[in-house]
């Protein structure tokens, strides 16, 4: 458990080779044990904390700083800051895209990716034709969810172009994002209560599942052949894949309200979800402060 006031929370980026979890509270990353859950460092001089990435290669981070565009990167071993990089409004999601060694910004108003090396040049801003939500990196590819127009957009990381786009009817609101990669599948967790399962090679949705409502963060674990999608009215749906483009429901999970953001470790196959009560909602407030004492982690094995 980590207990650290007054600051809500985004995506929940687990780094498996050093077992720490980058959890963005707002003005800061913080950076965890995955262990024992104990706070080792923080990020600090963000001004609305979302995405972090971490690129291997360069032995940088990069993290989103939305309410200013910029990104922040940092060094990993250290978290001192090494310097900003200018994005576009509302950057929000961040991925590190291998092949490229690119990252990708996902920037929510102003429809569009911000292209990063990971050195910490800025290479571009791509229009999407959308609002970004979240991106995968597969097969040398950028996938990305557009929650206004219903879609998944294909970015090709070297040419930095839309390559293909299509349609996640009947899902709508798509969010969180997952990737099979031995079996080309894209997993879309829509605000709607439904997962689609996309075929990555043929550009369509091939399947859909029931999930609980507000989703903001999917997994898929190709050990187990589950995918996962935490959701904002307290659950975790759990989804076997039974064949690539067959699914059913094996387990709803409560979990505690609000807890709709999710990291999953493929080492260790953690689920790492974060909570937190809140007080009164301020007037113009889309909710209430963090209480004291009150920000958890919990930590989901399968």
């Amino acid at each position: 458990m980590c207990s650290v006031a007054k600051a809500g929370w985004d995506y929940i980026v687990p780094e498996p080779a050093n077992q720490r979890l980058f959890i963005a509270r707002q003005n800061r990353v913080m950076v965890v044990d995955a262990n024992t859950g104990k706070l080792t460092g923080e990020i600090t001089g963000i001004n609305g904390a979302h995405g972090t990435a971490l690129a291997e290669t360069s032995g940088r981070g990069f993290a989103t700083s939305g309410n200013d565009g910029v990104v922040v990167m940092f060094d990993p071993k250290t978290l001192r800051i090494l310097g900003k990089i200018p994005a576009a409004e509302d950057a929000d999601a961040i991925i590190y895209e291998p092949r490229s060694d690119r990252v990708f910004t996902m920037n929510g108003d102003a429809h569009s990716s911000t292209v990063i090396d990971a050195k910490g040049t800025l290479v571009t801003n791509l229009a999407l034709g959308g609002k970004p939500e979240y991106a995968v990196a597969t097969g040398g590819k950028v996938y990305a969810n557009l929650t206004d127009t219903n879609e998944v957009v294909e970015i090709d990381p070297k040419t930095v172009k839309v390559a293909r786009r299509w349609s996640t009817a009947p899902c709508k609101q798509p969010v969180a994002m997952a990737v099979d990669n031995a079996h080309h599948r894209l997993f879309t967790g829509c605000r709607i209560g439904v997962m689609a399962v996309s075929d990555l090679e043929a550009g369509k949705v091939v399947a859909t599942v029931p999930i609980g409502q507000g989703v903001d963060g999917a997994g898929f674990d190709e050990g187990s052949g589950h995918a996962f999608a935490s959701n904002a009215d307290g659950t975790l749906t759990i989804i076997h894949q039974d064949a690539p483009d067959k699914y059913r429901i094996v387990q709803t999970l409560q979990t505690p309200p609000g807890s709709r953001n999710m990291g999953f470790d493929p080492s260790s196959h953690r689920i790492y979800v974060v909570s937190a009560k809140f007080g009164p909602v301020p007037q113009g407030a889309r909710r209430g402060p963090v209480l004291p004492g009150t920000f958890t982690l919990m930590v989901i094995e399968h």
